[in-house]
């Protein structure tokens, strides 16, 4: 739904459709009992709809205190207009095991319902492979090089770790082969590493042979305990 739109959007528009529906499927609906926005029951299911315009935290703590009273609790927003949009809110719902309903009320004489999903309990599963891949990049960080939060700074992966520590070993030593790298400590993914090149700090200067970019000094600046300690580390090497 376009701002325009939502902001003629109240939550009592959205109320209307939704208690038809509901009155649609058998429910007998009361609205605004003991705060929640909607209520229907039929036979022992008892249902909660709470209403917004928006997705918002309010919603989120509104939603889950109506989970003290029945099983049955679902929001109910505006429809978007992108389609996709909101994956990351169904997941969220989701795993509060709360239902969703989308209302579009592009045509304001017959608005539609629509029930996305419902709440159920949510069978967690973690994923092997993405358990792997946060352990292995961990693993293959050599320290915190990171401060947790900030959005400026460019994150010191195990790959650009690599990458620098290669760097600055060329810098010292001067142009050398993957194979002369690798004996040095530096990994299996020298060679790649170098080959494709992804920072722009190496380039092939013989057959085999890479040298450090002058350009690639004033980046390695922006990472200063790396360079010391990979700095020390050939100064200890070749003492």
């Amino acid at each position: 739904m376009s701002s325009r739109v939502r902001a003629n959007v109240s939550e009592t528009d959205l109320a209307f459709p939704v208690c038809r529906y509901l009155r649609e499927q058998g429910y007998t609906v009361r609205s605004e009992v003991k705060d929640c926005d909607i209520t229907a029951t039929k036979g022992d299911d008892l249902i909660i709809v709470e209403l917004k315009r928006s997705f918002s935290t309010a919603l989120l703590v509104q939603a889950t205190k109506r989970q003290r009273m029945t099983d049955s609790v679902y929001v109910a927003l505006p429809r978007p207009t992108r389609s996709g949009a909101r994956s990351d809110i169904r997941h969220l719902l989701r795993r509060l095991e709360l239902g969703l309903i989308f209302v579009s009320l592009n045509g304001r004489r017959h608005p539609s319902v629509q029930v996305v999903f419902h709440p159920v309990p949510f069978q967690r599963q973690k994923r092997k492979r993405a358990r792997r891949a946060v352990l292995r990049e961990m693993s293959q960080r050599s320290d915190d090089f990171n401060t947790a939060g900030s959005c400026k700074r460019k994150i010191v992966t195990a790959y650009r770790e690599n990458a620098i520590q290669i760097a600055c070993y060329l810098d010292v030593l001067g142009p050398m082969s993957p194979k002369q790298l690798r004996s040095l400590g530096t990994g299996p993914k020298t060679l790649s590493i170098m080959y494709s090149d992804f920072y722009g700090w190496f380039e092939r200067v013989n057959r085999g042979v890479y040298a450090l970019r002058g350009a690639a000094r004033g980046e390695l600046a922006q990472y200063p305990a790396l360079v010391r300690r990979f700095r020390a580390t050939v100064a200890e090497d070749n003492g």
